[in-house]
């Protein structure tokens, strides 16, 4: 006997950063959601969209051959007609009268706001799946884009590596995370760093020019600093400036940038993609909502969308000890 889904149609956007892997998700949405019988609906640039009725239907064939692009085909943007007086509602009323009973939200802290806030005032289900290169999203192991975003900051460090040898200089490379050090940890650890600094951790610019000092006698004639851009000290350009000067000695500063939003998703990502796209459209034919799916110790979890932004996600500072020993 066939199961008829307690949800016959719904929604999907992407909001708030892009991250490789959203397209990925996107696709599975869809093919999961038709096989499970649901019409599914785009929205394109994620909750501006709401707003100017930008809809579009999706089949199976509207998403063939996205797994592989970066970026998100619905588009995204920053929305602050949900932050005014009545935008919610707004946005609520959109939904309605679109007949989308269930609403699937591709981003982070901030979209998931966005949709709990949606579901209280809507009457409607909605599921998270944490799409970010920030890896910063609680109720998750890993978010989507986190992965490629880490690789392709790894590719920059390794060729910046061999010019910093050459040239016996220390390189400070400065990569995204504006309140969160895990895209830093992953990538200064992968990339043989000798300092790694993010906004968990207070900088000590003393520490850092008393350990190039004490690479150069040792032998090591460059070093790599990875800088989350969040740094509490002010970030790469402000740090290798008082390092400089400090140290008196010559510098570079790469500072990465949207670079690492881009590109295709790596396998990983396009299997978590994959596999939270699944999980969001089971839990609306479940009957569930409110909630984020995430992946855990390999296991699927459903976090409350509140907790994904009122409880921190740890960071192994652990591993800022195994950078030291690694660097001798």
């Amino acid at each position: 006997m066939s199961v008829v889904a307690k949800v016959k149609r719904i929604g999907v956007l992407t909001s708030g950063g892009d991250a490789p892997g959203m397209n990925a998700c996107i696709r599975a949405v869809v093919r999961c959601g038709a096989t499970s019988g649901m019409e599914v609906i785009g929205i394109r640039r994620g909750y501006k969209g709401l707003f100017a009725k930008d809809f579009i239907e999706l089949g199976p064939r509207d998403v063939a051959n996205i797994i592989q692009r970066g970026g998100t085909f619905l588009e995204t943007a920053r929305c602050e007609e949900m932050k005014m007086p009545g935008g919610v509602e707004r946005a609520a009323v959109s939904l309605r009268e679109r007949g989308i009973e269930g609403l699937i939200t591709i981003g982070g802290d901030g979209t998931f706001r966005g949709a709990a806030a949606l579901a209280k005032v809507g009457d409607l289900k909605v599921i998270g799946i944490p799409g970010t290169i920030d890896n910063d999203v609680y109720g998750s192991d890993y978010t989507i884009g986190f992965d490629t975003a880490m690789n392709t900051a790894l590719d920059a460090i390794d060729k910046i590596r061999d010019t910093a040898g050459s040239m016996q200089r220390p390189f400070f490379i400065e990569v995204m995370g504006k309140t969160r050090g895990f895209l830093a940890l992953g990538v200064g650890i992968a990339g043989g760093a000798e300092e790694i600094l993010i906004p968990e951790v207070e900088t000590d610019i003393d520490a850092i020019c008393e350990a190039i000092r004490h690479n150069s006698i040792t032998g090591k004639n460059s070093s790599i600093v990875v800088v989350a851009e969040g740094d509490d000290a002010g970030g790469a350009i402000k740090i290798a400036r008082q390092v400089g000067e400090q140290l008196g000695v010559e510098y570079r500063i790469c500072i990465l940038g949207h670079v690492q939003r881009g590109g295709s998703p790596t396998a990983r990502d396009r299997i978590l993609a994959s596999k939270l796209g699944n999980m969001a459209v089971q839990a609306l034919h479940q009957g569930k909502g409110g909630y984020m799916v995430g992946e855990v110790c390999d296991g699927e979890v459903l976090t409350p969308l509140e907790d994904t932004w009122q409880k921190p996600k740890e960071l192994n500072l652990g591993l800022l000890q195994l950078v030291k020993v690694l660097a001798t």
